[in-house]
């Protein structure tokens, strides 16, 4: 008798071993980081690829980035960070350049179309969330203005730069960070977005990507970090809002200490930031999202779908009940050892 029990405690360990395997695995990637720090460059388009860029590269050298990820069809500010804070097309979100400026009603968590802000406040409501923005309608008409987000607006980059800085070197560590540099789409709008003055501020946009970049890695914050630089769209002579190739090129660059050293696919898109910063922070992809990871950006390469969650709510059932049995199993393991001695 005693030895029938004692095998039949040693399968039910062993199930149990197995059940916490298979309960413990997740997407590769999926909730690994305890920060994302967004860098926004309004205007850089694919510049990057143009210029000497040598933070840039050694950022991103082992990482994944391209330089031409698409925008949304309108090539404006609002529509393009619109998307890139919510996760949808603009045609969704309904954002303008007018809609979101400080002559409308501020953005709340009443608005549809959630930022990525409002996910993780939900996820994470003690952590600290940061927006430093130099173009105001982001923090005003874009993000939420109720979910107790720190927001700075500057009137120039230096000072954004130097409010990045200061936040991160007085321990201010925020769970989520979003940054918007927007001198080198002013540069395109004053001289053109072919001048020498357009890529000179391109220029000047990564020695201020590798000050933050540094700033952050001298906290020893890139061991569990994502890293992300994103553009809203290119610039032509004559502006933007079109659909030249120029204004509806984008970069995405995302470093970490997982990510994969790729090029991204043609089909990523700048909005798939919102869904990679909450996939990597362990949050599962609203509904209404049309952003995704992009392929191969974390483990093996998976496959790029709209219409399905990273971790869907049957894995979430199966995870629950793998844990239901194994705590069963222990509690019987409990009885036998007690009925044996």
């Amino acid at each position: 008798m005693k030895k029938a029990l004692s095998v039949l405690i040693c399968v039910i360990l062993s199930l149990s071993c197995v059940c916490i395997a298979f309960a413990d695995s997740k997407p590769a990637g999926f909730g690994d980081y305890e920060h994302v720090f967004i860098i926004g460059i309004d205007g850089a388009g694919a510049a990057f690829s143009k210029v000497d860029s040598p933070n840039f590269d050694r950022i991103f050298a082992d990482n994944a980035y391209r330089y031409d990820a698409v925008t949304e069809y309108i090539t404006t500010s609002a529509q393009n960070w619109g998307s890139i804070l919510t996760g949808v097309d603009y045609e969704t979100h309904g954002m303008t350049n007018d809609s979101t400026s400080t002559g409308q009603p501020f953005r709340t968590s009443e608005s549809e179309n959630h930022s990525i802000f409002y996910y993780v406040r939900e996820a994470f409501p003690e952590e600290k969330l940061l927006s430093i923005c130099h173009w105001h309608n982001i923090n005003h008409g874009i993000i939420e203005n109720d979910l107790g987000i720190k927001k700075v607006s500057r009137k120039s980059d230096p000072m954004v730069e130097d409010a990045i800085v200061e936040h991160i070197q007085s321990g201010y560590i925020p769970k989520l960070m979003f940054v918007q540099l927007d001198d080198v789409d002013h540069a395109a709008h004053t001289y053109g977005g072919f001048s020498d003055e357009y890529y000179e501020a391109v220029k000047t946009a990564d020695y201020r990507l590798g000050y933050i970049y540094d700033a952050i890695e001298e906290k020893g914050l890139m061991k569990n970090s994502l890293f992300i630089v994103v553009a809203d769209h290119g610039e032509t002579d004559g502006g933007h809002g079109g659909q030249t190739k120029e204004e509806s090129s984008a970069v995405l660059a995302v470093a970490g200490h997982n990510v994969n050293k790729i090029e991204l696919g043609a089909d990523a898109h700048n909005r798939d930031v919102s869904a990679i910063a909450l996939y990597a922070l362990g949050i599962d992809q609203p509904g209404q999202f049309i952003s995704s990871v992009p392929d191969g950006l974390f483990g093996e390469s998976r496959e790029k779908s709209v219409d399905k969650n990273p971790v869907e709510v049957k894995d979430k059932l199966w995870h629950d009940f793998l844990f239901a049995f194994v705590r069963f199993a222990n509690l019987i393991v409990g009885m036998f050892d007690f009925i044996v001695l």
